[in-house]
């Protein structure tokens, strides 16, 4: 009888506990490559049950730490917090902490830090946006990453895996966020124990910015990761930003037989999709963004890991060029990371924003997590380019979020309301 192939996450998860083969359901326990967190999830909890053990960090080397979600203090105690991460950073010999820099999904892949074939273990529901690069990247919560940092092991159930084909090319005004309010719907948010591993011709199409976003929110799909395999884009991507993947061959080797088992096997057709809007209060409660045209906004949200990084800025300005935002909506725009803003300033995009009447913010989670500046008032309409809107998620229980791309976020700061960001896009055609 012949023996069936692996997938993907089956693989990296083998490499990581030294097994030669492993089947979804086995329990394993596997080396971490990287182990990060955030101001909120990382050192704050970590401290106390380190200090207890009488241990440190098993190699600082290898851990990364991100202040992200209380920047900048908006009050003494998430100054003191922000003080705390400082202080754990500097006596634990972290040298990859970055204060201030951006949101930590962003600025993995951004430093060079993710390579194909890890395992990654970050403290945040959102770590399988590494995913895009061909690593098995999960979230853990914090008594798991404190033992995590302190030994450099942890202990898991290899999911299964869901595999999810596109086909076709993508419309005008049609991008990866999309697709995933889509799949939201079309697969639901209770995944659990499963991985997602996204592939076919559209999937391959897209820059690794669009990737990103379809790991990210495997994490809304209940995965417990979401993952594409690399290739000669994704090694192109890393070497840009200063990854050594060292033989470019084995880093390529990093993908699922072709008899791999999965759970399950789904294809779509990229082409027949339009753009999605997810209304309060879950990314699955999404439709096509005709069934929403005519809600009227008070805030617009241009932010997040998943929904403000260089590409997606791109797709703001591309609406918002020689148009204003609608005199009855604030438009806050919070690039994911620094060097984000950096490079949208030198290209003429943060101007365009500006111009426009969009208020920029600093780099973090801030709104999306309900944190600083941005949150919502009780009654309050907001539609965002991030990944959740749970009820109370960006300020009072009271308000209504709802999920579109950056082009949909920019199409309705500008006409007041929700509309098909397609139009905008056409007239710019037309004009020109």
């Amino acid at each position: 009888m012949a023996v069936p192939g692996h997938t993907l996450v089956e693989k990296v998860l083998a490499r990581a506990s030294g097994t030669s083969a492993l089947s979804p359901g086995d329990l394993v326990t596997a080396r971490v490559d990287l182990a990060f967190a955030h101001d909120s999830s990382g050192p704050r909890r970590w401290a106390p049950m380190l200090k207890e053990l009488g241990v440190g960090l098993w190699d600082p080397a290898k851990v990364v730490i991100v202040s992200d979600h209380y920047v900048p203090a908006v009050d003494s105690e998430s100054a003191a917090i922000l003080s705390l991460t400082r202080s754990f950073a500097r006596e634990h010999g972290v040298s990859n902490f970055f204060d201030m820099e951006g949101i930590c999904h962003a600025i993995l892949p951004e430093r060079g830090l993710v390579r194909p074939g890890m395992f990654i273990a970050g403290g945040d529901s959102h770590t399988p946006m590494a995913g895009a690069f061909g690593a098995y990247a999960a979230g853990f919560g914090a008594t798991d990453m404190a033992a995590i940092v302190a030994t450099g092991e942890t202990w898991l159930s290899v999911p299964g895996t869901i595999r999810v084909e596109f086909a076709g090319d993508f419309i005008e005004g049609v991008v990866a966020k999309d697709l995933m309010l889509f799949l939201c719907r079309e697969l639901g948010m209770d995944n659990a124990f499963m991985a997602v591993e996204f592939a076919g011709p559209a999937v391959r199409a897209m820059t690794m910015s669009s990737r990103m976003v379809l790991s990210n929110m495997a994490a809304e799909l209940g995965a417990e990761t979401g993952i594409v395999e690399p290739d000669a884009r994704t090694l192109e991507f890393l070497a840009e930003h200063g990854a050594d993947v060292g033989d470019p061959t084995a880093a390529l080797a990093w993908a699922s037989d072709a008899d791999a088992r999965y759970v399950a096997r789904h294809s779509f057709d990229a082409s027949t999709l339009t753009p999605q809007i997810a209304a309060p209060h879950s990314p699955a409660n999404s439709a096509a963004v005709s069934e929403f045209v005519g809600v009227r906004i008070d805030q617009a949200y241009i932010g997040a890991c998943v929904g403000a990084k260089l590409e997606d800025l791109h797709m703001a300005a591309a609406i918002l060029r020689g148009r204003r935002v609608a005199p009855h909506v604030r438009l806050l725009v919070a690039p994911a990371t620094r060097r984000t803003s950096e490079a949208a300033a030198k290209d003429g995009t943060l101007a365009v924003l500006l111009e426009s009447g969009a208020i920029l913010m600093p780099s973090g989670c801030g709104a999306c997590a309900g944190m600083g500046a941005g949150v919502l008032a009780n009654g309050e309409v907001c539609i965002s380019s991030t990944n959740r809107n749970f009820k109370g998620r960006m300020g009072h229980a009271g308000a209504s979020v709802y999920l579109g791309s950056p082009y949909s976020v920019a199409a309705a700061a500008v006409t007041g309301s929700i509309c098909d960001p397609r139009d905008l896009l056409h007239a710019k055609r037309r004009a020109a």
